[in-house]
C-alpha cells in the first residue's frame, strides 16, 4: 500500500497527491481529511463533501457542518450534530461538510483510566502512549466511560458572506457544562508536521450515550473510562473547489486563529 503523507500545503499543491490518489487506494488505516483547518479559520465554511460521502471514508471522527453549523461527532458510523442550542441531531446524508477528519476505527490497543481530574492530565496519558508508539503517526482515540465533568462548546450556523472563525466564535459560540455523564470522546492526534494543514496535537469532540448532549471538548474530568487507540499511518486530503478556498493566502500565519478555534484562548 502506497503511503500518502503530505507534510506541507506547498508539497500538497505541487504533487497533487490528494487529487491523484484513486479512491480504491484508500484503506481502513487512513485518516481522511476534508479541507484544511487553516481554511476554516479564514471563513471557508462552505461544505464540499456530503455526509453520505464522508461515511464512505470512516465510521469515527470529528468536524463541522456547512456554515459552521455546530460540531460534528462521528461514532459507530452515525454522524451527530452538536448544535449551538445544545441539542444533538442526526442530519440527512445530503448535508455538506467543510472540514472533518474521519477513519475506520480499528482498536489497536486499549487502557483503562480512573479519576483523571483535568484535561491536562488526560492529554499527558495520551501523549505518553503516543510517544511510546511513535509521535509521527496519526491516532484516532475513543474514550468511552463516565465523566465527573465535561465542558464543551458549539456554535450557531453562519450566513454568507462568512466571517472568519475568530469573529464567528466571538458572537455565536455557546458553552455547556455537564456533570456525572456517560458518553464518548472522539479524539484525533496529528503529528507536528501537520501544523500547516491542521492542528498538531489533540482535538476532541464528545457525545453522550443518550445522544442528547455533545460538542467540542474544552475541559474534562474522567471518573472511569476505557481509551481505545487506533494508530493510523496514512493520510488523504480532499480539497474544496470553491472560489473562497482558491483565494485563501495560506502563507499567512494562522496559528493564533487555530489556537483560538481549538482552545478558546
Amino acid at each position: 500500500m502506497k503511503k500518502i503523507i503530505c507534510t506541507s500545503l506547498a508539497l500538497l499543491m505541487l504533487t497533487g497527491c490528494a487529487a491523484n490518489v484513486a479512491k480504491n487506494d484508500l484503506n481502513r488505516e487512513t485518516i481522511y481529511q476534508v479541507s484544511l483547518l487553516q481554511g476554516l479559520t479564514d471563513g471557508d465554511f462552505e461544505g464540499s463533501v456530503t455526509i453520505g460521502e464522508l461515511k464512505k471514508h470512516g465510521d469515527t471522527g470529528i468536524g463541522t457542518f456547512n456554515g459552521l453549523n455546530g460540531e460534528l461527532v462521528l461514532v459507530d458510523g452515525t454522524v451527530y450534530q452538536a448544535a449551538g442550542d445544545g441539542s444533538v441531531n442526526v442530519l440527512p446524508d445530503t448535508e455538506t461538510i467543510p472540514f472533518s477528519n474521519v477513519t475506520f476505527f480499528d482498536k489497536d490497543l486499549a487502557e483503562n483510566i480512573e479519576n483523571v481530574d483535568s484535561f491536562e492530565k488526560l492529554t499527558n496519558i495520551l501523549n505518553a502512549k503516543v510517544k511510546e508508539l511513535g509521535e509521527n503517526d496519526f491516532y484516532m482515540v475513543r474514550i468511552d466511560g463516565t465523566f465527573d465533568e465535561i465542558n464543551v462548546r458549539s456554535e450557531y450556523g453562519q450566513k454568507e458572506p462568512y466571517k472568519t472563525i475568530t469573529e464567528a466564535l466571538a458572537t455565536d459560540q455557546t458553552f455547556f457544562d455537564y456533570k456525572d455523564i456517560n458518553g464518548t470522546m472522539v479524539g484525533l492526534y496529528c503529528p507536528k508536521y501537520m501544523s500547516e494543514l491542521n492542528s498538531a496535537g489533540w482535538h476532541f469532540h464528545f457525545v453522550s450515550d443518550d445522544k442528547s448532549k455533545g460538542g467540542h471538548v474544552l475541559g474534562v474530568k474522567v471518573k472511569k473510562a476505557e481509551i481505545g487507540y487506533d494508530k493510523t499511518e496514512e493520510f488523504y486530503m480532499h480539497l474544496p473547489s470553491s472560489s473562497h478556498f482558491r483565494g485563501i493566502d495560506f502563507a499567512k500565519d494562522r496559528s493564533a486563529d487555530v489556537k483560538k478555534a481549538e482552545t478558546n484562548e
